[in-house]
């Protein structure tokens, strides 16, 4: 049996992430055992009786004890606090990362909690459904999705190296940035997107010449593919937007130039401008399906099978 590369990983949070993270360590053996706790009693019970964890305790800094990887899978807002409390049972030389989808404010909050003898690797897979809770995850949720470490510059290479050769074993791609960087770069290809969907979703809802079954009726693929994304968790989403403010306020008044654009398009009966748009916009969808992001099946309205995915192979420590 090949040694895994991490004695005791330690989860505080078992959401979607959380519980796919501990699914897919157990599959590829990367980790010795998995201790695991939660905020609430229910969610430790149920993770407990899935057979999730090795061990699940009642706190965060029992959770943290002797494990030498620590990943904090919680909404943004919460992850100051919780690096403050398990700072002293941090152990030395420990990986400590998150899973949070802002990253400068997880940096700023957590790191002045944390003893210098501690690997502090934040990270961020870039994977997901609009579930939650631990029933959620699945092991496979990471396959061939990104997995961005945003590690400080004077953080160990060796550290980071061996953060990296974990989300690989998990299935993920793994790519490296800084924190600022990383903000913005979310702020147009996620959190921009999941608030156009939160805000169309709402304004049908407030439309009052339209009645809510004939919303629901009547609700092609577009509409329907919003829902899903508005169906998301709302906590973790209003913490994100104030972590990363800056930059979503930077993408959102591009956005809106760009909608004025096209509202100037439409009103003027620019056939070709829209047309133009539109043909760029498409390309850039057939780039996203090129490199094997997301499936060329068509979708307008109609179910059609999950994305196939293989599993990665289990992990070796020869490499």
């Amino acid at each position: 049996m090949k040694k895994p590369l991490f004695n005791r990983l330690a989860l505080i949070g078992v959401g979607l992430i959380g519980s796919s993270i501990a699914r897919a360590a157990k599959a590829q053996g990367v980790v010795g055992s998995i201790v695991a706790t939660a905020r609430s009693a229910q969610t430790r019970k149920r993770v407990a009786e899935l057979g999730l964890a090795d061990q699940v305790v009642e706190t965060n800094a029992a959770a943290v004890e002797g494990a030498d990887l620590v990943i904090v899978s919680i909404p943004v807002g919460a992850c100051g606090a919780v690096a403050k409390e398990i700072g002293p049972h941090l152990a030395a030389g420990a990986t400590l990362s998150d899973v949070g989808s802002v990253k400068a404010s997880v940096v700023h909050d957590m790191a002045p909690h944390l003893p210098k003898n501690v690997h502090f690797i934040p990270a961020h897979p870039v994977a997901g459904t609009e579930y939650s809770g631990p029933d959620a995850g699945f092991s496979e949720l990471f396959v061939n999705r990104w997995c961005i470490l945003t590690p400080p510059d004077n953080a160990d290479k060796a550290a980071v190296e061996k953060l990296k050769a974990f989300w690989k074993a998990l299935g993920a791609n793994v790519e490296t940035m800084t924190a600022e960087h990383h903000d913005l770069v979310l702020a147009i290809t996620s959190h921009l997107p999941h608030l156009i969907a939160y805000t169309i979703v709402g304004t049908a809802d407030e439309l009052s010449e339209v009645t809510e079954s004939e919303v629901l009726q009547f609700s092609a693929g577009g509409f329907r593919d919003f829902t899903r994304i508005a169906a998301s968790d709302p906590t973790m989403w209003r913490d994100i937007f104030l972590a990363n403010k800056d930059a979503v306020l930077e993408m959102l008044g591009r956005f809106n130039e760009d909608i004025a654009s096209l509202t100037k398009a439409i009103r003027r009966g620019d056939g070709e401008a829209l047309f133009e748009h539109f043909k760029r916009t498409r390309a850039i969808r057939k780039g996203i399906v090129d490199i094997g992001q997301d499936s060329p099946a068509p979708d307008f309205g109609r179910p059609h099978p999950d994305l196939k995915l293989p599993l990665p192979k289990p992990y070796s420590s020869e490499g």
